[in-house]
């Protein structure tokens, strides 16, 4: 006789039902990255809790659960680092060609002031001590982990209606300084989070002409890379 599954340990491994993957898959193919879109509507701490515990719940090499979450409100913290931001765009703005300069600059990039809620996720790398298991050979699993998590939180946000932009244009030695940030821990996302009525139908990237989305044929292989 078979002994009973145990409950407290296994859960139901089924695959959900359609309506179920429909939700899923509409979050995948509807997240977008918000760049000006944001509405002034506070996002209540309930809400956020859950996002944050959808974060939480990444998985994480070794289990070591590497990330932490700096929530930013304060409007005078957030005017100090869009000023970050701004020095660190007009550098960019320099790294392009002069043809793409005035494209690049149309891509308004208002979220630090305008998303109620303002959101640092870093990754220490000493949680889990000097050895940590999934991580003896290839030591950037923590990082890889917290971007797990960071993926996690903007599913979740699609689900609440909530828009998430993503600001990779800051400079690390300024925003680490800005948030007490100590010198171990990597800083792997800076978010704006907040309610928007409206998404671009498509990434607003390619929608604007910066870039269209490469088609998947093209990058699977099969068995061994395959240069085309």
């Amino acid at each position: 006789m078979l002994d009973k599954p145990d409950t407290e340990t296994f859960g139901e491994a089924a695959a959900f039902t359609e309506e179920e993957r429909a939700a899923i898959y509409k979050a995948i193919y509807t997240r977008r990255d918000v760049r000006d879109e944001f509405l002034a509507t506070p996002v209540a701490d309930d809400v956020l809790k859950r996002l944050l515990d959808a974060a939480h719940h990444a998985p994480s090499v070794g289990f070591m659960q590497p990330w932490n979450f700096i929530v930013i409100r304060d409007e005078n913290r957030r005017a100090h680092i869009h000023s970050l931001f701004a020095k660190a765009n007009e550098e960019a703005v320099a790294m392009f060609p002069l043809e793409r300069q005035a494209l690049y600059r149309s891509l308004k990039l208002e979220g630090i002031r305008k998303a109620p809620v303002n959101l640092c996720i870093t990754c220490d790398r000493t949680r889990g001590g000097k050895v940590v298991l999934g991580r003896t050979h290839n030591p950037q699993m923590d990082l890889y982990s917290t971007v797990c998590a960071v993926q996690n939180l903007w599913l979740a946000a699609r689900a609440e209606g909530i828009g998430v932009g993503w600001v990779s244009i800051l400079h690390d030695d300024s925003l680490r300084q800005a948030l007490s940030i100590p010198e171990h821990v990597e800083i792997i996302a800076y978010l704006c989070l907040g309610y928007v009525d409206q998404l671009y139908h498509r990434p607003e990237l390619e929608v604007k002409g910066w870039r269209r989305r490469l088609p998947l044929e093209e990058l699977i292989f099969e068995e061994e890379w395959q240069p085309k």
